[in-house]
């Protein structure tokens, strides 16, 4: 294997880019567990302050 000079190596090109497919899907699921963790906090607080529980149905 070639080893590559100081001046080639600040041409390389290539690289994987931020913006991948990967990288997109992985951002929106933990956006939307961030969501959903405040949601069911959020309906967790408001039910034990104000009391208000849903009936187990028979």
């Amino acid at each position: 294997m070639k080893e590559l000079n100081k001046e080639e190596l600040l041409n390389v090109n290539g690289g994987a880019s931020l913006l991948t497919a990967s990288f997109l899907n992985a951002a929106s699921r933990i956006i939307s567990t961030i969501l959903e963790l405040g949601r069911s906090l959020g309906t967790s607080i408001i039910r034990s302050t104000t009391g208000r529980y849903c009936e187990a149905s028979k």
